[in-house]
């Protein structure tokens, strides 16, 4: 048994404490296969396919085992759904298997903007507009196709007004410079490590048969709906990382909120003000108005009305993603959390007339004083 190998089972029996999750999925060779996400979300793995010689292997093992606490991701404390795994990942994209991955950047885009600067960019072509209420009017989708094309395959960008872009067989470098182009078009931007965090990737490949969804992938027909095709798996991908988000910011409000029901719990008096509660509860009030009256979560867009494939197409992606599933969570939550608010609201609203009674009750007995002075001042 080599040293390596018995480093290797010493640190795999040690307990260690991980802010986040890193799952080894092979330490073959010096190849190692690591895939990061925290606690409970889709994040996008990150494979080093780099082989390490035996000592600097040994010394990374060591380093391991000498620690006890591996701190992962320290500007984001997220609870995130875990990535759908898929060990294929490398397979397909030796036989030719392309990426799309989707990004939710900001509250809402400035499209007609964006396609101005497009224009004056000259790197990509404006293709058309797309709704999800009526093709005709509202447009909220842009579609763009790059002008050059590198290899066979197109990349074909979906900038949906609500902050979200799909881009399809786009490298990470180009994915970062139109990140950082899109800046200057957002309205209130997220944070830029919820970001990455929060992003979805999927692999897609062209067929000749109909678009589907089969084995953690994405099929394209060859014919006129390539298109139609792409927008509807990028619809589905933008209501995903959309979701994730607002999930994000739910965990966030509910460990802001995690000191005052230790003080219900513990019967001490609540360290919170009427003002700051009150924002809290707006906070809960306009997430919950974003799911559930300003999104398309709980139902199918009109786009879909009479497109009875591409409406089927989208409908298996979203329960791919588990959309409705995780929207009845959030919502859950919600309530959760407005029965919470409510509590604390009452009991501090209690404290406030409390405060006011014992006012006038001081009130009184300095006017009683007064009045007893004054007598006392008449008649003796």
């Amino acid at each position: 048994m080599s040293w390596i190998t018995r480093t290797a089972r010493t640190v795999i029996n040690q307990p260690i404490l991980i802010t986040g999750r890193i799952s080894i999925l092979s330490i073959n060779s010096g190849l190692t296969n690591v895939r990061y996400a925290s606690s409970s979300q889709n994040v996008s793995s990150k494979t080093l396919l780099h082989p390490l010689p035996n000592s600097i292997m040994g010394k990374r093992l060591q380093q391991i085992s000498s620690s006890s606490v591996i701190n992962l991701h320290e500007n984001i404390q997220l609870k995130k759904r875990p990535r759908r795994r898929r060990e294929d990942e490398i397979s397909k994209l030796a036989k030719g298997y392309l990426t799309v991955t989707a990004f939710a950047t900001a509250e809402e885009y400035d499209l007609e903007r964006l396609v101005g600067a497009l224009k004056n960019q000259n790197l990509y072509e404006p293709k058309q507009f797309l709704s999800s209420e009526d093709n005709d009017t509202d447009s909220d989708v842009l579609h763009v196709t790059a002008k050059y094309k590198v290899g066979d395959e197109s990349r074909d960008l979906y900038f949906f007004r609500e902050g979200t872009v799909v881009l399809w067989n786009c490298t990470d470098l180009e994915n970062n410079n139109i990140l950082r182009f899109l800046k200057q078009f957002e309205a209130d931007p997220y944070d830029e490590s919820t970001v990455l965090g929060e992003s979805e990737a999927m692999l897609y490949n062209t067929i000749e048969g109909p678009a589907r969804l089969k084995n953690n992938s994405f099929y394209i027909s060859t014919n006129d709906e390539t298109d139609l095709e792409k927008y509807t798996f990028s619809n589905a991908m933008s209501l995903s990382v959309k979701l994730g988000i607002w999930e994000a910011s739910l965990e966030r409000y509910i460990e802001s909120m995690a000191y005052v029901t230790d003080d219900l719990k513990k019967g001490t008096s609540i360290k919170i003000s009427r003002p700051e509660m009150l924002r809290k509860t707006g906070e809960l009030f306009a997430l919950r108005h974003l799911i559930n009256l300003s999104s398309d979560l709980l139902d199918v867009p009109d786009f879909y009305w009479d497109r009875e494939q591409l409406e089927t197409l989208y409908q298996q992606t979203c329960s791919y993603f588990s959309i409705n599933r995780r929207t009845r969570v959030m919502n859950e939550k919600l309530n959760h959390c407005v029965e919470l608010a409510d509590l604390i609201s009452s009991n501090l609203n209690d404290d406030h007339h409390v405060r006011l009674e014992w006012m006038i009750i001081i009130l009184i007995m300095v006017e009683v004083g007064f009045e007893v002075l004054h007598y006392a001042d008449k008649f003796l």
